[in-house]
């Protein structure tokens, strides 16, 4: 009888560790069909072909299209993080601003296909709407804490605040691109309209 117990708990082990690998396996192909063809255009049927699963295990593991995006942009953004706010305690608010945009235009640099698919698409997928808000939020976050840094009058915050929002957005950095410049050339740029 005994013997019988650990026959099960293996079993049972063995197949919630294959119910896991199927269910990174449905997230990977996602991710990958996301980057490739955007939300939008990504089916079930896609997914499931590219998983190498069957249109009812994409299913099972993900009940609808929410889900499913929500473990996407989880693991998408487990790979790679959003940058932060360049802090020393040597820099000035010109230095970590200067910084701060740099990592976020490497980062844009080395993320572009997939951002520009789901900016692309986030106006007709609904369940893009609420991981973008997010985003948004926090970039908006990242936006305050180097507004706070900042050492200008009341009259011009505002101005500020607005100006250093749009040099954060990814559509400025697409917009700069286009002109050739290596990212700290852009950034130089940018700062030029701060300072």
């Amino acid at each position: 009888m005994f013997n019988k117990m650990k026959k099960r708990k293996y079993k049972q082990k063995a197949r919630a560790e294959q119910v896991q690998e199927t269910r990174q396996l449905i997230i990977d192909a996602t991710v990958k069909l996301h980057e490739q063809l955007g939300p939008a255009k990504t089916t079930i049927k896609a997914i499931a072909e590219q998983a190498g699963v069957q249109r009812l295990t994409v299913y099972r593991h993900f009940p609808d299209e929410t889900s499913l995006f929500q473990a996407c942009s989880s693991h998408w953004l487990g790979l790679h993080p959003l940058p932060v706010v360049s802090e020393s305690k040597d820099d000035d608010s010109v230095k970590q601003t200067t910084k701060t945009l740099l990592s976020f235009y490497l980062y844009y640099r080395q993320t572009e296909g997939m951002w520009r698919s789901i900016y692309h698409d986030v106006d007709d997928v609904a369940a893009l709407r609420e991981p973008m808000r997010k985003i948004e939020s926090y970039i908006d976050a990242i936006r305050d804490e180097l507004l706070a840094a900042w050492k200008v009058k009341a009259k011009d915050k505002k101005q500020l605040s607005l100006t250093l929002r749009h040099c954060l957005r990814f559509s400025t950095w697409c917009s700069l691109k286009n002109e050739k410049l290596p990212d700290k050339q852009l950034v130089e740029l940018v700062m030029s309209w701060l300072v």
